[in-house]
This record gives structure tokens, C-alpha cells and sequence, in this order.
């Protein structure tokens, strides 16, 4: 029996989940769209669902969705400010979740979406792309088991033309985006961060620049986990020439990763570069086909709410060091 899945926000990057649910074949029938607009959803179907056997129903409201859609899980890929509502509404549904990255936009929202999800008893993953490579799977257990000895620093960076590629779109409009490059492609490589790391931020320090937007567009980020792993990020929107890349720092070695796609690593220790060819299995399964492989009891999920509390504390703290000119701690920032 197919899974029955919905998709929440037909932009952009719901054309590529799209795809992804029609490569999953039988498994899968997408039976609802919804958006702002049926028009919006019609347009959406029209471009991405002309070729399938059932046709999805559309909606210009989630709560009539999933009143009638019967659904057993919702792909929400709406405006990162609107995640929080989203996501709780498809819980009170009693619906599973892949909720695009970023989880939430503000720390208090991350807490109580993370207990909501643990009382509903519903699957909620976040379509981050990294943890679902072999390479950042690796990467975790490396420092978990302390295979290179203690983590001690981390060091990326990721560059973009992100400012002019999103002029006058909501991803420039705080109230829709929560913020600028730091939260929208930064995301992926802040999820490689705190996903890898597994700690909260103890204290954070941070430095950004608008351009005259309205949100940042570059930001150079310093770290203190509650763990003591001590990262320094810089992200950057104003850059022809995109890149990114993070080495982490271990007592006994190093790691190397591409953080956006985890398409790249290596590593050294005291002996030289490291072969992983036996340590590193698998191969990558995007976001989408990791949540109907979670539905369909095929795998267990590799994000959960946790991850994104670890990014909107990260997040919360940086836009409030910022906007201070200092170092804000998460307990200061929590107490608020």
C-alpha cells in the first residue's frame, strides 16, 4: 500500500522534493498540494505531476487538507517563520513530518516543537542534506568514539551569491525569512556543525554584515560549546564564487568534509592521510527518500528536533551578539 504524502509550499525547492517522491515509485502517492493558492498548486501539478497515474488534490488551506487528504506524512517547505505553525498543525493532525530546513526561527519555538513531537509520538525529521551521507556519518561517529582522540576546534567556511540571487524575495524579508544567508544556506552548513558536534553553544560571538539589506548577509561566527569544542564559522553572501569546506581539529588528527553536500572528506593523524575506504559504507539518500524509508520502516531517522534546537540556540545567540557588539552565553539568551 502506497504512503500517502502531501506537500506544504510549492516553491522552488518543492519542485526537487517532488521528484524525489516520484523517483520513490509505488511506495509513494502524492495525493495533496497545498499552498496560498490554488492557482499556485495548479501551476505546481501542471509542471511536476502531468505524468502520474493519480492526480493530487489541491488546497489553499493546510487545516482542509488534512481534514480530507487522510495523509501519513507532509512535506512543509513554506517560509522559514512559518515553520513552527505548519509543523504544529500537521501534528495535531496526527501526521508524520519532514519539515525543510530550518526547523524554527527562534529558540523558544524550537523547544516546545521538540516536545510537542516527543508527545505526539509522530516522526519529525529536518531536511537537512549532510546527514544522510556516509561521509558525515562517519564524521559523527569519529568524534563520538573519539577515533582521532577529543574534538578540540572546528573551522568552515561557506561562500555564495546568495544576496543578489534572492533580491526582492521572501528569503530577503525577516518577517518571512527570520533572518538572511546565515539562516537559509548557512543553515547547511550550521547543521554540519552542531549535527556533528551534538552540544549546545555555552557562548557565542558574532559579527554580521547587511549590505543595506534587511537581513545579513555575511557573518564571521566564534563558538564555545557546552562540550568545549571551540568553531569559527564565516558565511558569506556577497561571493561570485561559491565554496564550502570545514576541517575539524582533533588531539590526535583532522578531519576534512565538505559541510554542504558531504560529497568530500579526508583525514590525517600523526602518521599522515588516512585511508577510509573500510570506514565509510553506504551511499547517500536524499532528505525526501529518507522520510519514506522512515515511514516505511526501512530506516531510523538520522535528524531529529534536537538537531534543530541546537541550530535556533545557535542562531538566537548569534543575531543577539550582533545586535550587542558582544558575547552572548545561551543562558542569558534563554532567560529572555
Amino acid at each position: 500500500m502506497s504512503l500517502r504524502i502531501g506537500i506544504l509550499g510549492c516553491g522552488g525547492m518543492a519542485g526537487a522534493h517532488a521528484n524525489r517522491l516520484k523517483d520513490a515509485g509505488d511506495d509513494v502517492d502524492v495525493v495533496a498540494l497545498c499552498d496560498v493558492s490554488t492557482e499556485i498548486t495548479e501551476a505546481f501539478a501542471e509542471k511536476h505531476f502531468t505524468d502520474t497515474k493519480h492526480k493530487p488534490a489541491h488546497y489553499a488551506d493546510a487545516a482542509a487538507m488534512y481534514a480530507e487528504s487522510n495523509l501519513d506524512g507532509v512535506i512543509i517547505i513554506s517560509p522559514h517563520t512559518l515553520h513552527y505553525d505548519h509543523a504544529c498543525q500537521a501534528l495535531d493532525a496526527g501526521v508524520h513530518i519532514l519539515l525543510e530546513k530550518p526547523m524554527v526561527t527562534n529558540v523558544q519555538d524550537a523547544y516546545a516543537l521538540r516536545d510537542k513531537v516527543e508527545a505526539s509520538g509522530k516522526t519529525m525529521i529536518i531536511g537537512y542534506n549532510t546527514p544522510c551521507t556516509p561521509n558525515l556519518q562517519f564524521l559523527k561517529r569519529a568524534i563520538a568514539e573519539q577515533r582521532f582522540g577529543k574534538l578540540e576546534m572546528v573551522n568552515g567556511y561557506l561562500s555564495q551569491n546568495w544576496m543578489k540571487g534572492t533580491t526582492g524575495t521572501w528569503r530577503q524579508k525577516p518577517e518571512l525569512s527570520g533572518g538572511g544567508q546565515a539562516y537559509d544556506s548557512g543553515a547547511h552548513l550550521l547543521c554540519s556543525l552542531v549535527w556533528s558536534v551534538a552540544s549546545s553553544p555555552k557562548l557565542v560571538s558574532a559579527f554580521v554584515e547587511n549590505f543595506e539589506c534587511d537581513v545579513d548577509i555575511n557573518s564571521v561566527i566564534n563558538i564555545r560549546f557546552d562540550n568545549d569544542v571551540l568553531a569559527s564559522i564565516a558565511v558569506s553572501g556577497n561571493c561570485v564564487s561559491g565554496g564550502a569546506d570545514m576541517v575539524f581539529i582533533f588531539e590526535h588528527g583532522r578531519v576534512v568534509i565538505d559541510p554542504w553536500g558531504g560529497e568530500r572528506i579526508q583525514a590525517w593523524d600523526k602518521d599522515g592521510e588516512v585511508d577510509l575506504s573500510n570506514d565509510i559504507t553506504g551511499e547517500y539518500v536524499n532528505p525526501t527518500q529518507h522520510f519514506v524509508d522512515i515511514l516505511m520502516g526501512k530506516s531510523e531517522p538520522s535528524t531529529t528536533p534536537e538537531n534543530g534546537v541546537h541550530q535556533s540556540e545557535l542562531m538566537d545567540a548569534i543575531y543577539e551578539s550582533a545586535k550587542l557588539g558582544r558575547a552572548v552565553s545561551l543562558t542569558e539568551l534563554v532567560a529572555q
